[in-house]
Order: C-alpha cells, then structure tokens, then sequence
C-alpha cells in the first residue's frame, strides 16, 4: 500500500512538475521569439552576458542548503527558517561582490552599459533565496501543483511587461525588467499559496548536519553553473556580442527540451529516490526506468530538431538569425545526454553521497576546461564539436560510481538507450530530407512534425516497444496486462 502511495506521489508531482515547466517554458519560448524579432543578435548578446553572471551568483544562493532540506529525512520548521536567513546572508554578500564588481565586468567586456545593467539585475537574488526555500518545502511534499499558478502568473505578467517595454524601444533593458518581474511574482505568489513565512529563528546547530551534506552540493553547483556558461563567456570575450546572441538563440531550443523534463526530474525524483535510499534494488529499478523513459522522449526531440533546424530558425526567428541554426544542431547533440546526467547524479544525492558528487564534478570539468583550451586555437565550431565528444564522456563518469551503489553502470545504460537512439536517427533522417521537397518554411516544418511522430511511433513499436507501452500507460491509452 505504502508502494503504491509512493508511486502515486511520484507520477502526480512528476505530472505537475511537467505542468510548470512545461507551461513556463513554453510561454517565455513566446516570448522570447518575440523578443528576438524587436532585438538585435548584439542586444540579446549583451544580456546573455549578464545573465551569466547573475546564475553563478544566484547559484551560490539556491544550492547546497535548499537541496539538504529535500534530501534529509526528518525536517523541522526552525531549519527552513534557520537556511532561510543564511540564504539572504549569502544572496547580500553575492549581490554587494556584484555592485561593486560591475565596472570591472563591463570593462573586460568592452561594453559600458554592463554596469547599471548588473547591478539592477543583481535584485533577483534576494527573491531567488526566498523562492529556493518554498520550493524545497514544496518538494518534500511532492506538492508541485502548488507551484504551478505562481509560476504561470510570474512568467506570464514578466512576459507581457518585457513585451511592451521591448515595443517602446527599452532594448536590453526589457529583458531586464523581465528576470526581475519574474522573481518578484513567484516568490509573491508562493507566499499566498504556500501560506508558509520565515520565523525569526536562527540555530546554528541546525544547518551543521544540513551544512555537512550541502556545501559539497553548493561547490558542486557553482562548479557545473560556471562550466556550463564558460562558452558563452569565452564566446563573448573572442569573438562578439552579436555570436554570443546567435549562440544563445541557438542553444534555447534544445536546452528548454533538455532542462524541462531534467529540472521535473531532478524535483520529484531526488525526494523519491530519497524515500527508497535504503533499498538498492528498488533505487536500481527506479532509476532504469527513469533513464529509458527519459531517452525515449529526449532523443528523438534532440535528432528532430536538428533535422528542421533551418525551416524552424526561419519561420520562428527570422532570415536574420539563420546563423542560430548550426548552432541549434551541435547543442542538440549535447543536450540529448542532458537527463542521464541529472538521474545519475541525483541517485548519489539521494544516498547522502554528495562526497562522490563533489568529486565527479571537479574530475569532470577539469577534463572539460583542458578539452576547452586545446580547441581554443581552431576556432569556434570545432570547440563546440568537441563539447558534444565530452558531454558523452561524462554519461560514463556519471554513471560510474553507480555501479557499486545500485549495480547499474554505464554500459547498462547505454545498452537501455540504444533503442530510443536508434529509432531517433532513423526519423530524423527521412524527416531531414524533406526539407528539400518545399520551399515555404511553415509547410516545411508541418510535414517534418507529422512524418517524425509518426515514424517514431512506428519504430519504436518495432525496436523499443517497452518504454513505448509505458508511456502509454502513463497517458492512460493503454492499460497493463
């Protein structure tokens, strides 16, 4: 019965964690291509900068001590309250290293505007401390539907605002205007939700069994938060604002894929995995299925849309971003991978290992940084070819230490996503050939659409008929026999 439960828990919190990303993603998706035909590839560069600089901040905010409270057993209210104030600590510390920091980053970077524009963005760390404690408190509870109408209502009305700011000619400044907006409204609206409020409590010998786990969390999280936007800064720094634009638009595609179902993933399963932390075996099954399922809907994602990435960057952004689609192409490589990286690492969570965690993620990146030097020389897109090599070398890092802690290693992995790998090229091929049939760019891309679900469903009753009749159970189409 308590299984059962637990399973029900999981698939309703994984069903609104899709919800809220889903739904988020896809209306900032909207707004940003809105966004991008009122903007310049320069414009859009310069915030991207920015915003590199505010997720490491923020990083250094929302990590470690929130993660602690979802994967320990037994909480109580003074230790939100008491990680509460050390997250507002942090967030004022963070936010002061900015403001004073900003003259120095607009500097190196040649672009004076820089200045005012971090230190106005460098507001939403005070939000985000709060926002990473409410949604620790939602996790525990796999409550996710509580997050769902606050976050629609934050990315809708940050939207609109940047929207009509961007039709008045605010520039950059729009896009500003819409991380602060955001933050704002979600943490307003989980306050009325939640009906949770911090307490004046402090107690320090609260966060020492939370601090022993998290800060090897948080160091792990400001390691991979700065890797994963080292290419944009080097991008920005060698070449221009106007390639770091185009990068970025090119990556936003694969990455709301990617990051949608891993950030779901990530939320339900660590408080799931943490549930079951004392049974191998049933931690090793629910991580196989997490691995498969996830393979199953991110490959062929991943390989269909870089087989229409040129007839949807020209209808969707414009003749002017073309140069996003190459882009496009080797991020979706990189991305592809993206879940099986968040599952294995959230089962070393979910045992307490976060010791292993902290050491994969320095192994992981110094080979990353040493890949990233020698490629340096040879330009701009064999740097990115050699990303994606060393985003599947770190599939096997990840998985290695979880084939003593669950018996379920890199090569069984690998041998569960072949299928689902399979299937994927052989749609993407015949879709990517279509593109040679039409010329107009929405009739193009309609008939990639239709001809790739189709010949993924088909494929894969064939070659991956298990992760195919599950997730069609899950939708309620088909019953277990």
């Amino acid at each position: 019965m308590e299984k059962r439960s637990l399973k029900a828990k999981v698939l309703s919190g994984l069903f609104w964690k899709l919800m809220e990303q889903g739904g988020s993603q896809g209306i900032q998706f909207v707004v940003a291509l809105v966004l991008a035909r009122l903007m310049t590839p320069e414009e859009y560069g310069t915030i991207g900068l920015i915003t590199i600089f505010i997720t490491i901040a923020n990083t250094f905010v929302q990590s470690g001590f929130a993660t602690s409270l979802i994967q320990q057993k037994d909480v109580e209210e003074e230790d939100y309250s008491s990680v509460f104030w050390i997250s507002m600590l942090l967030a004022l510390g963070c936010y002061g290293i900015l403001f004073f920091g900003a003259p120095w980053i607009a500097g190196f970077y040649h672009t004076p505007v820089l200045t005012p524009l971090v230190r106005v963005m460098g507001i939403v760390l005070f939000p985000g401390a709060m926002v990473s404690i409410q949604t620790a408190y939602v996790a525990r509870n796999l409550k996710f539907e509580m997050l769902f109408s606050a976050t629609m209502a934050a990315v809708v009305l940050s939207g609109a605002g940047a929207i009509l700011l961007a039709m008045r000619g605010a520039g950059v400044w729009a896009m500003a205007a819409q991380q602060i907006l955001y933050y704002f409204v979600l943490m307003g609206m989980l306050l009325f939700t939640l009906r949770w409020y911090p307490k004046r409590i402090f107690r320090s010998k609260c966060l020492a069994s939370l601090f022993s786990f998290g800060w090897k969390i948080l160091l792990s999280g400001i390691i991979d938060t700065v890797w994963q936007n080292v290419y944009g800064l080097v991008i920005g720094k060698k070449y221009s604002n106007a390639d770091l634009g185009t990068y970025n638009r090119g990556e936003q595609f694969p990455k709301i894929i990617a990051t949608n179902l891993s950030t779901a993933i990530q939320s339900v399963m660590l408080p799931a995995y943490a549930k079951v932390q004392d049974e191998p075996e049933k931690l090793r099954h629910m991580t196989a299925q997490s691995i498969r399922l996830s393979a199953f809907f991110v490959f062929p994602m991943m390989a269909g849309l870089i087989a229409v990435a040129r007839p949807l960057v020209l209808l969707l952004l414009t003749e002017k971003w073309l140069m996003a689609a190459p882009y496009l192409c080797i991020m979706a490589l990189c991305y592809a991978v993206y879940p099986m990286h968040i599952i294995n690492l959230q089962v070393m969570n979910a045992v307490g290992r976060s010791d292993l965690f902290l050491k994969l993620e320095i192994i992981k990146k110094a080979l990353g940084m040493l890949i990233l030097v020698l490629s340096l020389p040879f330009g701009i897109w064999p740097m990115l070819m050699l990303k994606v090599f060393d985003e599947f070398l770190c599939t096997v890092i990840n998985a290695w230490p979880n084939r003593k802690l669950i018996q379920y290693g890199p090569a069984r992995q690998w041998l569960d996503v072949m299928p689902s790998a399979l299937c994927s090229v052989l749609m993407a091929v015949p879709v990517y050939m279509v593109e040679r049939l039409s010329r107009t760019p929405l009739c193009t891309l309609l008939i990639q659409m239709v001809l790739g679900v189709v010949l993924y469903l088909v494929t894969s009753f064939f070659f991956n008929r298990e992760p195919l009749l599950y997730a069609f159970r899950l939708a309620g189409v088909c019953k277990k026999r």
